[in-house]
Parts: C-alpha cells; structure tokens; sequence
C-alpha cells in the first residue's frame, strides 16, 4: 500500500473485489451520510474492512423482514418472491450475497420479487428521515437509489419500497412486531419518472468508479475526518512475525540478531521480570541478576524499536507488532522547530531582527514567536530538530 501526495492511496487491486451492491452504490456516489466513497473503496479492493457484528437493529430488520412480506401479500395482494422461494435455503451460500453473477461491477440482493417490481424493505426509529421537505412521506435518497439499482439490473421501472417506524420495545421483542398502515409505509415509484436519467447520472459514474478506482487499485480522495477511523488503521504498519524460526545463540551480538529472535527474548525477559519483580526484597542476591535483565532487555527494547521504527512507511506514524505474550507499538514524534544561532544570522541579514528579538540585560535573545508565526515567517527561519521514537510495550490481553 502506498500513500500518494495527492490525498490518494494505491493498493494491488484483488483478483476478485467486491461489487458496488445497494449501500456501497449510494456512498460512492456521495449520498450515503454514515459512509464516504473512500470507506467503500476500501471494502472493494478489500483494504479494509469492519468485521461485521449484528445488533439490536440488524437483528430486528431480519426478524420483522418477512413479516412484511406476509403484509403485503395479504394486505396489498401482491404476488412476491423471497430468495428463498427464489434459490431454495441458505441463498446467502448459494448465491455468496450476490444475486448478479453475470453483471460486472454492479450486484447485491433484493429483498422480494414481483413479476415486473422489486421490492426494498427498511425498518428504522427515525422518522424524521423519511419525511421530504412538503412532509409527506419521502424515502432517503441513499436508500431510494439501492432499490433503483436492483430494479435497474431486473430491467424493471417498478419499485415498492416500505418502511416500518419501530419503538424501543420492537428492537428488544421484535417477534412481537405487527405491520400495519400506522407503523409501515409503503411507496411506489417508476424509476423513468423518480430519476429519468438514471443509467447516466448514477450508473455510469458508478461505473467510472468501478473502472477507474477499483480495478486499478487507486482510491479516491479519502477526508481526513469522516475516514479519521480507517486511515489510523491503514496509517500503522502490524508486523507478523513467523511461526516457525531458525534457533539463534543468546550470545549472539543483539547487532547480529533479527526482529523475530529479539521479541522472543524480550518476551522472556519481560515475563522473568515480571515473575522475579516481588522477590526483589526477600532475595537480595538475585538483585545484581535482576538488575542485569532490565539493562539487557532495555538495549533490546531500545533494538525493537530501531527496528520498528524503520518499519514505519512514509507518511506514517507508527508500527505495532504482536507477540505471544506482549504487543510492541513504536510512534514517531516530528522533530520540534526551534530558533538557534543560524537563524538570528539570517534574520539579522534580513533586517528583521530588532522587529521580532528582543536583547535582555544578559544579552539573552528572546524571539517574539507568536508574531513570527502570525506573519508566516517562524519556519523561514527556524529549524527542525530530529524525529524521535517511542516504543510502548503492553501485556496481550487474554
């Protein structure tokens, strides 16, 4: 992976991505507000992504799920299919969440099937987001475009879309939820009118996206806020250390010794230390030993972290290595700017001395910093001191 200068990151693009399915087609498109078009890029070249863990409203969407099927059936009379009348059970194996094998770049699952409409079903406690600016019933545009990409890749204009407005008491007994014209809406809109221009408004840049940035592995301008959680991640370099490893001497020079060997001693040491620490008082002759462990396991911290510290990539910040016992997290601090005798001569030279130093009795300067920074010109003339690196050590929690 490799940070680019222009807000961009390039990767190696799998062999085989992910596909725009409903919400990522919504949030490359910039109309998905909990998710950036960088975040889905990530998912689809497989970058990064968050491990998925139902919850309180996953969990009531699927419950209450087929109930709306069963409402619209018997109160709408509409005659749908499910996947599962479509594929038979388990469709999410048999189909690996995509019911458009043969459409490239594009794909996802429908939630129900009529003859020449699709059906996309939501459940949510927040009303105010289906409510258009007249305050009629008006479904979000990120969700109302997932149900235009399913129908598109149908070839159908037909779209039915509902939305059950659930309490607190529906997300902790959704088995108890009953559909109805007070708690669920139903909308049916044609494609053609809602988004006349929909192959090329929202088709063909998707398509762009899928061509330009997927396939070819470099990302969109990520935003240093809303992607602040993803970029952390990308940002620091995890180190995995090999299973197996060539038996080294332990009087080998730590000079000779590779990353792997000195966690595996750093590791034994900090565990013997840690073990020993409270014996120190009743047992004043292992003290020298004991004194001899910390000096020796800091030179091979103070190795670990030169190591890891080159590990950084460019850009970055930090590295993190986990070992068996203990993780390894090695951060880099910018060097400091400071004002040092070269920088006097120069402002000297400048003629801008007496405007921002003042000469104490003991002849001691005193650089008015503030306004320097103020006029832009503080980093003209002063200078950075070197980059430090700090290691930080931590117990794996069991």
């Amino acid at each position: 992976m490799e940070f680019l200068k222009d807000g961009r990151i390039k990767v190696d693009p799998p062999k085989k991505p992910k596909k725009l399915t409903a919400t990522r087609f919504a949030s490359i498109l910039g109309f998905n507000k909990w998710s950036t078009p960088f975040s889905a890029w990530c998912e689809m070249t497989r970058t990064y992504e968050e491990p998925f863990e139902d919850n309180v409203y996953t969990i009531a969407g699927k419950v209450i799920e087929p109930k709306i099927c069963d409402y619209l059936r018997d109160r709408y009379f509409m005659e749908i299919k499910s996947p599962t009348d479509v594929y038979g059970p388990d469709y999410f194996k048999k189909t690996w969440g995509d019911f458009f094998h043969d459409q490239e770049g594009l794909g996802g699952m429908w939630d129900f099937l009529g003859d020449d409409f699709v059906v996309e079903v939501k459940t949510t406690k927040r009303v105010e987001d289906w409510k258009g600016s007249d305050g009629n019933v008006e479904p979000p545009i990120y969700y109302k475009l997932q149900a235009c990409l399913y129908a598109y890749l149908l070839g159908f204009d037909n779209v039915v879309m509902t939305c059950s407005f659930l309490q607190d008491k529906d997300y902790q007994d959704p088995e108890s939820f009953v559909p109805n014209v007070d708690n669920t809406v139903v909308v049916e809109f044609k494609v053609s009118e809602a988004y006349p221009t929909f192959k090329e408004s929202y088709i063909d840049p998707a398509m762009t996206f899928w061509k330009e940035n997927v396939l070819t592995g470099i990302s969109p301008e990520y935003d240093e806020k809303r992607d602040a959680d993803i970029l952390k991640v990308l940002r620091t370099k995890t180190i995995k250390l090999p299973k197996t490893v060539k038996k080294k001497s332990d009087d080998e020079s730590l000079d000779d010794k590779d990353l792997v060997q000195l966690i595996k001693e750093s590791e034994k040491l900090h565990v013997k230390i840690e073990r020993d620490a409270d014996k120190l008082t009743r047992a004043k002759e292992r003290v020298a030993n004991y004194q001899a462990d910390i000096k020796k396991l800091d030179l091979i911290d103070k190795k670990i972290k030169t190591l890891m510290s080159e590990e950084i990539p460019e850009g970055g910040k930090r590295s993190t290595l986990n070992g068996k016992k203990y993780s390894y997290m090695c951060t880099k601090t910018k060097g400091r700017l400071s004002l040092t005798d070269d920088s006097y001569k120069k402002m000297k030279e400048a003629g801008i001395y007496n405007k921002y130093v003042t000469e104490t009795v003991n002849v001691k300067r005193k650089p008015d910093e503030k306004a320097m920074r103020e006029a832009n010109i503080y980093e003209d003339y002063a200078v950075r001191g070197e980059d430090t690196y700090s290691i930080k050590i931590s117990p794996v929690e069991v």
